[in-house]
């Protein structure tokens, strides 16, 4: 299970790294030489998802990484719609940072019965957008505004009345695209603050903001655009996360 596998690394002090995968940004032979780099930089997980999916490719996205590696798949949708049982486990993302009810609950009614029914593991989510120096996607579609991203006071309120609502990971998220990476002061101070895995993304495009995020307090980096740009990146992010960790880390095998 995914969960026990975050809490379990969480407690052991181990580090972990996924990359996040748009399957409107990638193409399948582009996908399959990801995924060799994936397997041979021992990554942790595979996310899925986008913001706003244009092209019907979230299926062979999945099929494509299933038959290529045994990496856990996990989807993390921009909405309802971007539903599939061949991913191992989901982000149910609550927005907390926003007001917007349909994402806080809204979406979450009209995908519970498929939920119900697809035997994918449920990760409820904390999901916090901070400001990353410019409007993002999520921002954007999501009718939100971000946290400031010096309002460290702010987000670890935020986590923890997440937390106390009983969700089971907190995710801080600057957005595909962003300008700067979350301080790193913030991310301390939600961590600190709360008992639950604890996320980050968005901004983070060289080792050293990969680690510095992971030093900070992040347990789990995500990390998107940059390996889109120079996939070369990948072994160096992975290696300078896992570095951190004080048990050994975990691998994967194709």
């Amino acid at each position: 299970m995914i969960h026990s596998s975050l809490r379990e690394a969480k407690a052991n002090g181990q580090k972990q790294f996924a990359v996040l995968v748009d399957p409107d940004k990638i193409t399948l032979p582009e996908l399959e030489r990801l995924i060799i780099l994936a397997v041979e930089s021992a990554i942790d997980y595979f996310l899925i998802g986008s913001s706003l999916l244009m092209k019907d490719g979230l299926e062979a996205c999945l099929d494509t990484i299933r038959q290529g590696c045994r990496i856990p798949k996990i989807l993390f949708p921009g909405n309802a719609l971007q539903l599939s049982d061949k991913a191992d486990s989901i982000l149910l993302l609550s927005l907390i940072s926003g007001r917007n009810p349909e994402l806080l609950i809204g979406q979450h009614v009209i995908a519970a019965p498929y939920l119900r029914q697809s035997g994918l593991e449920i990760l409820p989510t904390a999901y916090m957008l901070i400001d990353g120096g410019v409007p993002t996607s999520v921002s954007y579609m999501s009718n939100t505004n971000p946290i400031p991203r010096n309002k460290k006071d702010i987000a670890q309120c935020t986590a923890m009345a997440g937390e106390m609502l009983g969700l089971q990971l907190i995710y801080l998220d600057a957005g595909s695209g962003a300008r700067h990476a979350i301080k790193s002061d913030m991310i301390e101070a939600v961590s600190q603050s709360v008992k639950v895995p604890v996320i980050v993304g968005g901004g983070i495009r060289n080792p050293e903001s990969a680690q510095a995020a992971a030093k900070a307090g992040a347990d789990l980096i995500i990390v998107g655009n940059a390996i889109e740009k120079n996939p070369g990146l990948l072994g160096e992010m992975t290696q300078a996360v896992h570095s951190l960790s004080t048990g050994v880390g975990k691998k994967v095998s194709i």
